[in-house]
C-alpha cells in the first residue's frame, strides 16, 4: 500500500492503494476464473487469453509510463515526488506479475491435462503421426509459407525490425565449427486467414488434436532453410513489448489524422520495454538479439524467461473443438415495449426506454439509428464515437443516413487507445460519404456515448437522444455490461445538443440536467456526497451505491473517506483498479467494496444517492478517475422514469448480493470471495439479471 497524507484538509494519513498494484490485483480475479473447476473447462482456456491479454496493455502502458517518470532527470521539487514512487513501485509490479505468472502456467499445466483426459490434446511437433506430419508440410506450403520471409541476423548488421504485438522464432544453425553458425528470425505471420492454432488429423478415434502455428514452422525449419549446411536447427520464441505511448510532431501544417497516422506508425518502433523468450533459448542468440535492442545505455529492456509459448492472448481465440465444454451465454432479449418491425422513435416519444446490454440486444441502438436514417422528417443525427466493430453496422447506418440526404455529424475520437488505425479508416470512409467528421476537442478526449436524432414534426423540431455507459460497438456489447438511456426529455436533448455545439463549434457548454466531465460532473458528484454527509450528521439516512470500473481520483476518494466518518453507508460495486480501501477504523469502516468477474465484462457505470429520501439515480459514462473527470469530455444523465429507476435499483441489489462471482475487496490483494448480503441462497447475478430480464418481457407480453 502507499501511504499518502490529505494535506488539503489536515486530515489524518489516508490509506490509498496504489493504482497499478490495484490494477494486477484485479487482473488476478481474472486468473481465478481460470482456476475455478466450476468454470466450464474452455472458457477457463479463455480467460487466461483475457489474463494475458490484459497483462500485455498494462506492460505497454501503464508499467511503460513508470519507467519513463523514473528515468526523469531535472524534476521540478513537486514533481520528483512522482518519479520516486514510480522508482519504489516498479519492483513490487514486478514481483506481483512474476507471481501471477507462476499461477497463469500452474493453471495453463492442469486445463491443458484436464483436456487431455478427455481427448483434447494440444500436441508438439516431436508428437505427430505420419499423417499429421505430412498434413503439417502440406499446411505449411499451402498457407504459411507466402506469408514468412526469415532473415539471417549477423553480428555486423542491424536488427530488422521486431513488431510489438507479434511473435517470433529466433533459429539457431549449428555447423562444424562456431565461423559456421548462423542466426535467424522468422515471424510467425498469425492473422485470420493463418490462425494460432490449427487442427490436426486425429491421431486416434475419438481424439481432437491441435497444434501451434509455431510448432508447425518448427517442424518445417528445414524446409525453410534448406539452402544452408548446418548439422542442427533448433527454434525458441520471443517476443518484444514496446512503449504504447504515440508521440506526435507539433508541425502545425500537419492535420490531427495526419499526425495521428505517423504516430501510429511511430509507435511500433517504441522503446522496448520487455524481451520475453524462452528460456531453453541458447545464450548467445539471446545475447545477440538484445545487443541490438538496447536503446539506451544503462535502459534497455527487461529479460524475461519465459516458457515455450508466449502471446497467450490468442488462448481467447482457441478453435471450439467442444461446445458442451464452452459457456452458455442466455439468450439476448428484446426489450419489452420494443416491437420487431416497428417504429423506435415512436416508443421513446411516449416514454425512457433503458436498454441493458448484454441482457438486451444491441440491434435496438442499431435499429434506432436505421429508422432515423431512413424517416423523411429526420433531419440530423449527431454521434459520438470511440470503439466501434471491426465491419461496424453503426458506421454502415450513419453512412446510409447521409446518402438518404440527413446532416450525419460523427465525433470520432481519434486517440482511443489500440483502435487509433480503425477509427483513422472509419473517418475517412465517412468523410467520403459525405459525412461531417470531427476530430475532437484540444487537450480533451471525448469519451461519451451520446447519439441525437433531430426529427422534423408538428410544432417545430424535437430531439431524441440516447445517453450510454459503453462504446457503439455491437461486438464488444455481447460480452461487455452497458447501459443506455433512450429519451426524449426537452432538458435532456437540449443539453445533449449542447455538448455537441461545444464539440462541434466551440460554443460555451451549459448543461441543466446532463453531467458533463470536465465541466460539471465533478462539482456535482462532490456536492452529491456533502449533502450526504450533512444529513449523516443531522441523524437522517444517509447513503451511497455507485458501479463503477475504476476508482482511483485521490479527491473523491478523501471525500467518500469523510462521508464514512460521518456515517453515510457506502455500498460500491468496482471491477478493476480501486485505490479506496474500505472497512479501515477511523476512516472507512462505512465503506464496502465488491468486485463482480463472470462472463460478462462489468462495464456499465452508475450512482444511486439518498439525497434525503428522494434518490438522485444517475448513469454516466465516466468512472472516477482524474482522467475522466477532469480531462475527458464524459457525460451522464439523470433518470427521472420511475420504472426505470426501480429497475436500477434492482440491478444494483442484485449484484450486491452475489455470492457466486463477487470479491470482497476488505483485504487489499486477497481477492476473497464474497459471502453476499442476500443470505444463503446462491445468487450469481448475471444469470439473475438474465431472469430478471425475460420475466419482464413475459409479463409485458402477458399484459398485451
Amino acid at each position: 500500500m502507499i501511504i499518502l497524507t490529505n494535506l488539503a484538509t489536515g486530515d489524518d494519513e489516508m490509506i490509498m492503494n496504489n493504482r497499478e498494484l490495484s490494477w494486477l490485483v484485479f487482473n488476478d480475479r481474472v486468473l481465478q476464473e481460470a482456476q475455478d473447476r466450476s468454470v466450464p473447462l474452455m472458457q477457463r482456456l479463455r480467460f487466461l487469453g483475457i489474463f494475458s491479454n490484459n497483462q500485455d496493455e498494462f506492460i505497454k502502458v501503464r508499467v511503460a509510463k513508470l519507467i519513463r517518470l523514473s528515468q526523469l532527470r531535472g524534476l521540478k521539487p513537486s514533481q520528483q515526488a512522482k518519479r520516486r514512487e514510480a522508482v519504489e513501485v516498479l519492483p513490487q509490479l514486478y514481483a506481483r506479475m512474476a507471481e501471477s505468472q507462476e499461477k497463469f502456467d500452474a493453471a495453463y499445466d492442469a486445463i491443458l491435462k484436464e483436456m487431455a483426459e478427455i481427448g483434447i490434446n494440444v500436441v508438439k511437433e516431436t508428437q505427430l503421426t505420419e499423417e499429421q506430419a505430412r498434413f503439417c508440410i502440406d499446411y505449411y506450403a499451402s498457407v504459411v509459407s507466402e506469408r514468412i520471409v526469415p532473415f539471417l541476423v549477423r553480428k555486423t548488421m542491424k536488427m530488422p525490425f521486431l513488431s510489438d504485438g507479434a511473435i517470433y522464432l529466433g533459429v539457431k544453425m549449428t555447423g562444424e565449427s562456431a565461423q559456421s553458425t548462423r542466426y535467424a528470425i522468422v515471424q510467425i505471420p498469425v492473422s485470420s486467414a493463418c490462425p494460432r492454432f490449427v487442427e490436426l488429423p486425429p491421431s486416434a478415434p475419438g481424439r481432437r488434436d491441435i497444434i501451434y502455428l509455431d510448432d508447425i514452422i518448427r517442424f518445417c525449419l528445414r524446409e525453410i532453410f534448406f539452402m544452408f549446411k548446418y548439422d542442427d536447427i533448433s527454434a525458441h520464441t520471443l517476443r518484444v513489448v514496446r512503449d504504447a505511448q504515440i508521440d506526435m510532431d507539433d508541425d502545425i501544417s500537419k492535420s490531427l489524422m495526419e499526425k495521428m497516422e505517423e504516430g501510429i506508425e511511430n509507435r511500433n518502433f517504441g522503446d522496448p520495454v520487455r524481451i520475453i523468450y524462452d528460456k531453453d533459448m541458447p545464450a548467445d542468440l539471446l545475447q545477440l538479439i538484445v545487443s541490438k535492442l538496447t536503446v539506451k545505455k544503462g535502459h534497455g529492456p527487461s529479460l524475461d524467461p519465459g516458457r515455450r509459448y508466449h502471446l497467450k492472448r490468442d488462448l481467447m481465440k482457441f478453435p471450439r473443438v467442444a461446445p458442451q465444454l464452452e459457456e452458455k451465454l442466455p439468450a439476448q432479449l428484446r426489450h419489452p415495449l420494443i416491437k420487431p418491425f416497428a417504429s423506435i422513435l415512436e416508443v421513446v416519444a411516449r416514454r425512457d426506454i433503458m436498454l441493458h446490454f448484454p441482457y438486451h440486444t444491441f440491434n435496438h441502438v442499431i435499429d434506432f439509428l436505421r429508422e432515423a436514417a431512413i424517416d423523411p422528417k429526420v433531419e440530423s443525427i449527431f454521434i459520438t464515437l470511440y470503439r466501434t466493430a471491426e465491419h461496424s453496422k453503426v458506421i454502415n447506418a450513419l453512412i446510409g443516413a447521409a446518402k438518404n440526404g440527413k446532416n450525419v455529424t460523427v465525433v470520432m475520437e481519434l486517440l482511443a487507445r489500440f483502435d487509433e488505425g480503425q477509427n483513422i479508416e472509419y473517418a475517412d470512409i465517412l468523410q467520403r460519404a459525405g459525412v461531417r467528421v470531427i476530430d475532437g476537442v484540444a487537450g480533451l478526449k471525448i469519451h461519451c456515448k451520446l447519439i441525437l436524432v433531430e426529427r422534423r414534426e408538428r410544432g417545430g423540431t424535437r430531439g431524441y437522444a440516447y445517453v450510454g455507459t459503453g462504446n457503439f460497438n455491437e461486438s464488444t456489447a455481447k460480452i461487455y455490461s452497458d447501459f443506455g438511456l433512450l429519451t426524449c426529455r426537452h432538458e435532456i436533448v437540449a443539453d445533449a445538443r449542447a455538448v455537441f455545439d461545444f464539440i462541434s463549434a466551440h460554443r460555451p457548454l451549459e448543461c441543466r440536467e446532463l453531467l458533463v466531465a470536465p465541466y460539471n460532473m465533478r462539482s456535482t458528484f462532490e456536492k452529491l456526497v456533502e449533502d450526504e454527509i450533512k444529513n449523516a450528521k443531522k441523524g437522517k439516512e444517509a447513503y451511497i451505491k455507485a458501479k463503477f470500473n475504476s476508482l482511483t481520483d485521490e479527491d473523491m476518494i478523501n471525500l467518500l473517506y469523510k462521508a464514512s466518518r460521518a456515517g453515510v453507508k457506502i455500498s460500491l460495486i468496482v471491477r478493476g483498479a480501486c485505490c479506496l480501501q474500505p472497512g479501515v477504523p477511523g476512516q472507512s469502516e462505512n465503506i464496502r467494496v465488491i468486485s463482480i468477474i463472470d462472463i460478462y465484462l462489468e462495464h456499465a457505470r452508475m450512482a444511486i444517492f439518498c439525497n434525503g429520501g428522494r434518490e438522485k439515480i444517475f448513469i454516466m459514462s465516466a468512472d472516477w478517475m482524474t482522467r475522466n473527470l477532469s480531462r475527458r469530455i464524459e457525460v451522464g444523465t439523470p433518470v427521472y422514469d420511475e420504472a426505470i429507476r426501480e429497475q436500477l435499483r434492482r440491478v444494483f441489489e442484485l449484484q450486491w448480493n452475489d455470492n457466486v462471482k463477487a470479491r470482497d475487496m476488505a483485504v487489499f490483494g486477497e481477492n476473497r470471495y464474497s459471502a453476499g448480503n442476500g443470505g444463503s441462497e446462491k445468487c450469481r447475478s448475471q444469470l439473475a439479471l438474465h431472469e430478471f430480464y425475460k420475466k419482464a418481457a413475459e409479463e409485458e407480453s402477458e399484459q398485451q
